[in-house]
Order: structure tokens, then sequence, then C-alpha cells
């Protein structure tokens, strides 16, 4: 008598990777962004920075980047800070633990996602954008 062996294969929808998934180069969509002069509404504490979109437990995850100051000497290490930036409140909180103090103060979890809201639209933007494009300022 034979058996028949059943196999899990994960479901993976069309806009995931695998949980492992490593990316490539062309994968990574990157765009530097800055605060307008008369902008209020920017959500971090530093004025410019990059906007990252990037492959993350089998999803695209929308990231800030701090830039490097433009103090430091050529010789000196710089480990930018990040921040993930998204309208799920567990992750733009718990997700953001270690470096929470690239977002500018928010009274409440809901004054932060309403800070974030409109980044998070753009990354998601830069994230469906082709390898290799360059988006101008203002494009997203």
């Amino acid at each position: 008598m034979m058996t028949e062996m059943a196999v899990a294969v994960p479901l993976v929808l069309a806009s995931e990777q695998g949980m492992f998934h490593f990316p490539s180069a062309e994968e990574v969509r990157l765009q530097p962004i800055s605060r307008a002069e008369n902008e209020t509404g920017w959500p971090f504490s530093v004025d410019a920075g990059v906007l990252a979109c990037v492959w993350s437990g089998g999803q695209k995850v929308v990231s800030f980047l701090e830039n490097r100051p433009a103090d430091l000497e050529d010789g000196e290490s710089f480990q930018p800070r990040h921040v993930i930036v998204t309208t799920d409140p567990v992750l733009l909180t718990f997700g953001n633990m270690a470096d929470r103090e690239l977002f500018r103060p928010a009274a409440s979890i809901e004054e932060r996602i309403r800070q974030v809201a409109p980044f998070a639209t753009l990354g998601q933007k830069l994230c469906d954008q082709p390898a290799g494009a360059h988006v101008g300022h203002g494009e997203l």
C-alpha cells in the first residue's frame, strides 16, 4: 500500500516574498526627502533624510533614515537611525522603540499616525516604482 505525503507550501501573496527573502539591490528603493521651509506636518526630528522601501519579513516596508550629519569628519563612523513609516499602530510604536527620537514629539499614537500617514503613502508609491527609477522632488 502506497501512502501519499502532503507537502505544506507557504501561501505567498502577490505583494509578498518568503519570510526570509533577502532583497537584491534592484528591489531596494531610496529617495532623498527634506522638509520644505513652510512645512508644518513634517513628522521627523531631522530636516532631511532618505525614504526607503525594502523587503523585511516577507513584505515591503517603508522606512525613514537620517542623513549623515554635515559636521562629522570623513573618518568618523556613522550609524544612521531609522524608523518604520506605517499607519499600523503596533508596528509604529513597538517597531520604532530603538530610534523613536527620530520622530518629532506627538501627544498620542493617533497624532503620530496622522503625522506619518502622508509619508507612508509616499513610501508605498516609492515601492511601486520600477528598478532604477529616479523620482524628482514633489513627483511622488
